[in-house]
Order: structure tokens, then sequence, then C-alpha cells
């Protein structure tokens, strides 16, 4: 089954959430991770701000904090048993989809497992979804992973709902 998993990692608790499911699907599969960390241009366009003269510093800082996140996810997977490596990508010019997508087909990844905020309505038309832009050119199944406070949030709202359907039977 899905024996190459690839994991985005930006080291967000959103993004370890993503990790820690890929870590149970490796360890069921006998699989292996690739962890994956994109520098794209929106991410550095953001770090830049208007200090456009930093532009190398930036850049710089940018790969020592993707080292880090990379090195800290590694050692989590790494902990639990689960063979895995790490891979640090550039795309300029590029998105983070394009790049996860990318890596994804070099790879020859089975499955992208990525954490995601489930953001709906204005937020999502604001922050956009990442995760969605991944969904729409991945070329292989992509499992997506709600944050512990949505999950919580989402079975709080179904143990209301349950209760209040089972007070309107009686």
């Amino acid at each position: 089954m899905y024996q190459r998993i690839l994991i985005p990692v930006d080291g967000s608790p959103t993004s370890i959430g993503g990790l820690d499911e890929a870590i149970r699907i490796a360890k069921m599969t006998h699989g292996r991770l690739r962890l994956l960390h994109v520098v794209d241009e929106l991410s550095f366009a953001l770090a830049m701000g208007s200090e456009s003269a930093y532009g190398d510093e930036a850049l710089k800082s940018m790969r020592v904090e993707a080292q880090r996140v990379l090195d800290t996810a590694l050692a989590l997977a790494q902990s639990a048993g689960v063979e895995a490596d790490t891979r640090l990508s550039e795309t300029f010019p590029g998105t983070l989809s394009e790049g996860v997508a990318a890596e994804a087909r070099e790879w020859g990844a089975d499955l992208i497992v990525l954490g995601t905020h489930g953001r709906r309505g204005a937020k999502r038309l604001v922050l956009g979804s990442g995760a969605e832009r991944i969904l729409r050119v991945a070329p292989v199944p992509v499992l997506l992973v709600r944050t512990a406070d949505h999950k919580c949030a989402s079975g709080d709202m179904l143990r209301a709902t349950a209760s209040a359907l089972s007070m309107a039977a009686e």
C-alpha cells in the first residue's frame, strides 16, 4: 500500500498533526517518509517585506529555519521507529503546491499527507487554502489531516447535536 509518504512540514502545529498521522500510516504499512520543506516565491516575498536590499540574508535565514524544522520532524519520525529522510526545496519561480507536486513526482510518492486548518467562508477567501492548491495539482492521493482544535470542535458539535436530537426524541 502506501510505501512512500511525502509530508510537507513547516513546523506549525498543523503540519505536526499531518506528520503524526503520516507516522501512524508508515508504521502500519512499513513505509518510509520524506519530510519536505518548500521555500517558494510567496514565503520569500513575505519574509522580505520592503527590505529588498537584504535578500541574501533573508534567504539564508529562511534556509536555516527550514533545516531546523526538517531536523525536528526527522527526530519525531525516527523516535517513532519510522524510516525517514528530508528535503529542502526552493521553487523560484513557483509556488508551494508546485514544489510539493514536483517532489511527489520526482521521489515517486504514493501518498501526500498534510495538516490543514480546514478554514471556511471569509477566512478561506482571505487566507486561501494551501492544502486545496496542493490537492488540485498533486499527482498522487492526498490525505488532509485537520488540526486537533478542529477535531475537538467537530466532536463537541457532533455530541451537542446528538444530545439535542435525543432530547427532542424523548
